[in-house]
């Protein structure tokens, strides 16, 4: 029996956003998790230069590995064979191949709620069972290792994700380590969703395979390094595993772009541009957190980094998705409805992204103080 799956409704209010903004009005695009900015200036001189010079083809570039491994020596202090990234055409095959090369249908994988639309529609299309964990400020609106220890029986899996997506909030290094042993002792295969990493505001995110080696990771050049159209990401799997991993990717996804493996080496070089970008989003955010509680927003997950702020508006609607087109519509403010990421408690959030530029931050919460007030009167 085909799968179902449910529409990512973001989607939805971007439509409306481009019909809007295609009839002249002024749109403040906060909806989707992608950064204003383009690739770094290396990576686009490198782009030119390899148009000019290379016809490009079917590939998966040694340099880009060995890239890659640097970057985790680097940022993590961990050596890791250049042979277990496998390439991928931005992180959503990486979650997909994580998936396909572990799990048989029926099996039944651990996620939080709230927790990014892709990872329940992914099990379902797959005929996995999804576990949706419900997760509150008690636990930061993260799994813990305490969630995994109740489940019975134990999943086959766990989705984890730090920074999370909506809500932005890290699991700190001790819990991770908890998870790490829970998924040990129960046998618990563990995907870790990192391409947040790098957007970090209180303290960096630790990597899963610092506690789990035997962790399944999904990697990014789409958020901190910029490349969201560019298309390329990474499954990082471990050794016994990488040749099983390689031959699904192959045969669904064949290879990432050439292009893209060429600017995304240039773009790990790009520290000094990236970290600018980083102090944009920090200023963005700390705006966002300082007028959200002035308009009665004041209950909000406490973004450590991404680029997201989950904010409870129960009180003004049981119904996120029409409230998020209203507010569209009357302010030009574009947010994504908070039943993506929750089926339960979502009808109550709104999520905001800051990865604008930070006069357009500024103009959004004008537009929402604004509107704010008229409902007010």
């Amino acid at each position: 029996m085909p799968a179902i799956i449910d529409p990512f409704y973001a989607m939805d209010i971007n439509r409306l956003a481009l019909r809007l903004k295609a009839e002249g009005r002024s749109v403040i695009h906060m909806e989707y998790g992608q950064p204003s900015t383009g690739a770094p200036a290396k990576a686009i001189e490198v782009a030119h230069r390899i148009l000019d010079t290379d016809s490009m083809g079917y590939w998966e570039s040694p340099e880009l590995k060995e890239g890659l491994a640097r970057h985790y020596r680097r940022t993590y202090g961990l050596d890791i064979d250049p042979e277990r990234f496998v390439l991928t055409c931005g992180a959503s095959p990486a979650l997909v191949l994580a998936l396909a090369a572990n799990f048989d249908a029926g099996d039944r994988v651990a996620l939080a709620r709230p927790g990014y639309v892709a990872y329940r529609n992914v099990l379902k299309a797959l005929h996995l069972v999804p576990v949706e964990i419900p997760c509150g400020a008690e636990t930061r609106y993260q799994l813990a290792a305490a969630h995994l220890e109740a489940l019975d029986p134990a999943p086959k899996g766990v989705i984890v994700a730090s920074p999370a997506n909506p809500t932005g909030t890290i699991i700190k290094a001790q819990e991770l380590e908890a998870i790490a042993e829970v998924c040990r002792a129960r046998h618990i295969i563990a995907i870790s969703d990192e391409i947040y990493h790098g957007l970090s505001y209180v303290e960096p995110a630790q990597t899963m395979l610092a506690f789990d080696p035997g962790a399944f990771v999904v990697g990014s050049f789409s958020k901190y390094f910029s490349m969201v159209g560019w298309r390329l990401g990474w499954l990082l799997a471990p050794g016994e595993h990488v040749g099983r991993a390689r031959a699904f990717a192959g045969n669904m996804f064949l290879t990432a772009p050439s292009l893209s493996q060429h600017a995304g080496l240039a773009a790990l070089e790009a520290g000094d541009e990236l970290e600018g970008h980083v102090r944009v989003y920090r200023k963005n955010r700390d705006l966002l957190l300082l007028a959200l509680p002035r308009l009665g927003l004041d209950r909000i997950a406490p973004p450590d980094g991404a680029f997201y702020v989950y904010v409870d508006v129960r009180h003004l609607t049981d119904d996120s998705l029409s409230f998020c087109k209203m507010l569209l519509q009357e302010t030009g403010v574009a947010t994504a409805p908070g039943i993506d990421f929750d089926p339960v408690d979502g009808r109550h959030h709104i999520r905001l992204s800051f990865a604008v530029s930070t006069p357009e931050t500024e103009d959004a919460i004008k537009r929402l103080e604004q509107w704010f007030s008229s409902r007010a009167r």
